[in-house]
């Protein structure tokens, strides 16, 4: 079987994304799966050092070029881009791209979505959300995406119990750690095993 390519994007930090490019490299003998490019929309993201220092090739491309030009979709096909996994990306996805990738965009949300997903749910404000409502679990949800925010098919979900005096930032600590053990497995599991 010939490799698989990966592009990874991302608006942030870029711990998930570190996470996933490590867990690649360690396996790639049995997963043949490469982290070929990691994409962000922000030019001071520190996700970009992260990719630097994993000798993983990154761009930076704005919201406009996302949006109305083909910038991405080029660099995506230039470097023969198989799969795409969103990994703490705040932008929408155009539907030219949804459609070109259709099945084949993985994204993680830091809650048990259909709950506190949608436009502006992202981070401190699903924790936040989470809290407010008295929820005594959360989780994270690693999905397809579609055309609609946080909509596509869900392939995961993992929880985590919510204590009495939790905080966002809390929360936030026990949503990365469930990030950090189930994302890079079921992203492989599923590109493993897509159209068998």
């Amino acid at each position: 079987m010939s490799g698989i390519n990966i592009a990874i994007f991302a608006s942030g930090s870029g711990t998930n994304a570190e996470n996933l490019i490590n867990y690649l490299n360690d396996n790639f003998t049995s997963l043949n799966i490469t982290p070929k490019l990691v994409l962000s929309n922000r030019s001071d993201a520190y996700v970009l050092e992260r990719a630097a220092r994993l000798n993983v090739k990154s761009s930076i491309f704005s919201a406009k070029e996302l949006r109305e030009e083909r910038v991405v979709d080029n660099l995506l096909t230039y470097n023969t881009i198989d799969f795409i996994v969103l990994a703490g990306f705040l932008l929408k996805l155009p539907d030219r791209l949804v459609s070109a990738y259709k099945g084949r965009i993985i994204n993680v949300h830091p809650s048990l979505l259909p709950k506190y997903g949608g436009k502006g749910m992202y981070g401190e404000f699903v924790h936040r959300a989470v809290i407010e409502s008295g929820d005594n679990e959360s989780g994270i949800t690693v999905h397809l995406v579609d055309e609609i925010y946080d909509n596509g098919e869900h392939l995961f979900q993992a929880k985590c119990t919510i204590e009495g005096g939790e905080t966002p930032d809390s929360l936030s600590k026990k949503i990365h750690a469930l990030e950090k053990e189930h994302l890079p497995k079921v992203v492989c599991s599923y590109i493993l095993n897509y159209g068998k």
